[in-house]
């Protein structure tokens, strides 16, 4: 059997060279989407993504053989990781930065598919160690049991933004790119990361009494068919949720799409109303500047 050599290709990249390999290696076979395409999009929605990004510890999902194959997540920077890269280590745990394109392309071509980071940013701490600050972002994570799916995730989104909106605080809807969709809310930095997932617990315990037979607040897997799990768990420091615009390992490359309003409330009017964006549509959200097409519509999100 003839040895495998893959393909490499050098690009430069904000002025650092970088080896692409097997850029013709299908990722999402069902698609025929390459790891070429993969790195095209994410260079695409660079300019936004790299802003919900920054300043966070990232965590990556990598799929060697694409998503017919096995996949791993990985904390730690690699072992050949280039002395550039920025990094910071929390609890043991050495994580990459990612604050610009260069960084990022370095990690895709690791065949890393999906980006996942806490709600919580690192500054400089007085002794010049990373300071974990209080999380700035709230974030719900709304999971559909089947037969339930996003159809049922908008109408509890629509509540939701009702119930946040009398707080003071405004929601931005995401399509999870999986089952699901998220909900961010903007947050001053002054609680901290226990107080905001006992504030979400809080709202999903008071929307599942409210509206019992369409939202679950409790982990319990054989309750969940036919309703959306609120998951306030999301907002554990040490938990991380998919970033927006981050592709997803599934059989289809679908994103996770920052979501007008108006569509929302179109998923929620009728069944199918709504559905996961995949990587061709989500590109044609984007404009030439990396901006949806509706504006800027995480703008107001750090």
């Amino acid at each position: 059997m003839p040895d495998y050599r893959p393909t490499i290709t050098r690009v430069e990249v904000e002025g650092r060279t970088l080896k692409l390999t097997s850029l013709d290696k299908l990722l999402y076979p069902a698609t025929e989407t390459t790891k070429g395409e993969v790195l095209n999009y994410y260079a695409t929605v660079a300019p936004i993504l790299l802003e919900h990004m920054a300043a966070r510890p990232v965590t990556r999902v990598r799929w060697p053989h694409g998503v017919i194959g096995d996949s791993f997540f990985e904390k730690n920077l690699p072992s050949g990781a280039p002395s550039w890269l920025e990094r910071v280590r929390i609890d043991d745990v050495t994580y990459p930065l990612v604050p610009d394109m260069a960084t990022l392309t370095y990690l895709v071509n690791l065949n890393s598919l999906e980006f996942h980071v806490p709600q919580w940013t690192v500054a400089d701490g007085a002794d010049g160690k990373p300071l974990r600050e209080n999380p700035n972002r709230l974030v719900i994570d709304l999971d559909p049991g089947k037969p339930a799916d996003l159809h049922e995730c908008c109408r509890v989104a629509l509540h939701l933004r009702e119930r946040l909106d009398a707080l003071g605080l405004t929601l931005f809807p995401v399509t999870s790119g999986s089952k699901g969709m998220q909900l961010y809310a903007a947050l001053g930095g002054d609680l901290t990361s226990d107080q905001v997932r006992d504030l979400a617990q809080q709202l999903a315990q008071e929307m599942t009494k409210k509206f019992p037979e369409l939202v679950l607040w409790k982990m319990t897997k054989s309750l969940r068919p036919d309703k959306v799990f609120f998951d306030w768990s999301q907002n554990v420091a040490a938990k991380t949720t998919i970033s927006p615009y981050s592709l997803r390992g599934r059989e289809l490359p679908c994103a996770a799409a920052p979501r007008t309003w108006d569509e929302v409330e179109a998923g929620a009017a009728k069944r199918g109303g709504i559905e996961q964006v995949m990587i061709d549509d989500m590109l044609e959200r984007i404009g030439p500047g990396g901006i949806d097409e509706g504006g800027q519509l995480l703008a107001d999100l750090p």
